[in-house]
C-alpha cells in the first residue's frame, strides 16, 4: 500500500476528451515531462463539484511556474475503497478513536488511522485548460433524443469540426506507452484489441473492477458506426475480455458489467468492463449499451445503429447541446 497520494496526471491536449468520467484514463506525467505534480505549491481557487456518495472533490488551482506565471490545475481527491486484507491492521495499529455519541447499545466514533492507511487516489490534470475547468464544473443536464438523421445533420458534422485528440489511444496500441499494463492483447488490425484496467481502478480489490478495452482498427468513432461488419470485433472484445478478467481476476463473465457508452467520451471505439455490483460512473440508462445487446441488435438488423433513435445526456455547456437547441431538436 502507498503511504502518500496515488497522482494520476492527465495531460491533455486542448479539446481532448479523455475518459475511461468519470470521470472517468492513461496519461502523461503530470506536465508531460516526467516529473511529479508539484501538489504542495498548488493554491486552490474554488472547488469545482464534490460527491459525499463517491467521497470525491474537483478542485481548480493554479501553480506557479518558473517565469512566474500561474499555470492552472485540476485536482482530483478521491477516497480508496477499503482493502479486505488491511483491515486487522487498521483496527489494531496505531488507530485512534474518537467518541461522538454513546445511546444504549449504539456509539458513533471518529477513527484515525496511520498515514499508511488513508490513501487518497489524487488525479492531477496539468496544466489545465478552461475547457478542463468547464468539464469538471457541476453543470446542469438535458436529455437529448437523437434520430440517425440528426446524427448525420448535427452530432457527425460537430464531431468532425472538432480536434479532439487522441493520440494517447495510438500510444497505447503502438506500445508507446503503458504497455506494461496490457492484461490481453489480440493483434489482429481488423477485430483485435488491446485490453488494460482503467486508472479509475488501483487493481487493490475486485469490488470496483473497472477494464477498458480498445480496438486496433482505427476509423470507427462510436456505436452509430457500427455494423454486422464489425460483429467479429464485437464479438472478440466480449468472449476474449471475459475470458481474460477471469484468468487474471478470477472473476466469471456473470459478474461483469461490458458495455459502450453512446455518446462516448472519446472517438475511438471502446469497451467497459466492470464489476456487476460497482456502481460505475457512466453506466446508467441514458448512455449504457450493453454489449451482448448491441451484438443482437446487429444480428438482426445490420444497420441498427444507423437508424436507431439513441438518448443520451449533454451538460449546459457543451457546444454539441447549442447544435441541438439551434436545429430545434431540445
Amino acid at each position: 500500500m502507498r503511504t502518500r497520494p496515488v497522482v494520476t496526471a492527465m495531460a491533455e491536449a486542448t479539446g481532448a476528451k479523455r475518459k475511461r468520467e468519470g470521470s472517468e484514463e492513461p496519461a502523461e506525467p503530470a506536465g508531460g515531462d516526467g516529473g511529479s505534480f508539484p501538489l504542495a505549491e498548488l493554491c486552490v481557487r474554488r472547488v469545482l463539484r464534490e460527491s459525499a456518495r463517491d467521497k470525491t472533490i474537483f478542485l481548480h488551482g493554479q501553480v506557479n511556474g518558473a517565469s512566474g506565471d500561474a499555470k492552472d490545475a485540476v485536482v482530483i481527491l478521491e477516497k480508496t475503497p477499503f482493502q479486505e486484507e488491511s483491515i486487522s491492521d487498521l483496527l489494531k495499529k496505531h488507530t485512534r478513536l474518537k467518541l461522538q455519541m454513546s445511546n444504549d447499545i449504539y456509539s458513533t466514533y471518529h477513527l484515525y488511522p496511520p498515514p499508511q492507511l488513508s490513501e487518497i487516489k489524487t488525479t492531477v490534470v496539468y496544466p489545465a485548460t478552461e475547457k478542463h475547468l468547464q468539464k469538471y464544473l457541476r453543470q446542469e443536464v438535458y436529455l437529448i433524443r437523437e434520430t440517425g438523421e440528426d446524427y448525420k445533420n448535427i452530432a457527425l458534422p460537430f464531431i468532425q469540426s472538432q480536434s479532439f485528440s487522441i493520440q494517447w489511444v495510438y500510444n497505447i496500441l503502438e506500445k508507446k506507452a503503458e504497455a506494461d499494463r496490457i492484461i490481453h492483447e489480440n493483434p489482429d488490425s481488423s477485430n483485435g484489441f488491446v485490453l488494460i484496467p482503467d486508472f479509475k481502478w488501483n487493481q487493490k480489490q475486485l469490488d470496483d473492477l473497472y477494464l477498458i478495452a480498445i480496438c486496433h482498427r482505427r476509423g470507427i468513432k462510436s456505436l452509430r458506426d457500427l455494423t454486422a461488419e464489425h460483429l467479429p470485433l464485437l464479438r472478440n472484445i466480449l468472449q476474449e475480455g471475459k475470458d481474460a478478467i477471469l484468468k487474471r481476476f478470477g472473476v466469471a463473465g456473470s459478474q461483469l458489467r461490458v458495455y459502450l457508452h453512446y455518446q462516448p467520451s472519446y472517438f475511438h471505439l471502446h469497451v467497459h468492463f466492470t464489476a456487476l455490483s460497482y456502481d460505475a460512473p457512466g453506466c446508467s440508462v441514458e448512455r449504457a449499451h450493453l454489449l451482448s445487446d448491441v451484438i443482437d441488435n446487429l444480428e438482426l438488423d445490420p444497420q441498427y445503429y444507423q437508424k436507431r433513435t439513441l438518448t443520451f445526456a449533454l451538460r449546459a455547456d457543451e457546444a454539441l447541446l447549442k447544435k441541438f437547441q439551434e436545429a430545434g431538436k431540445t
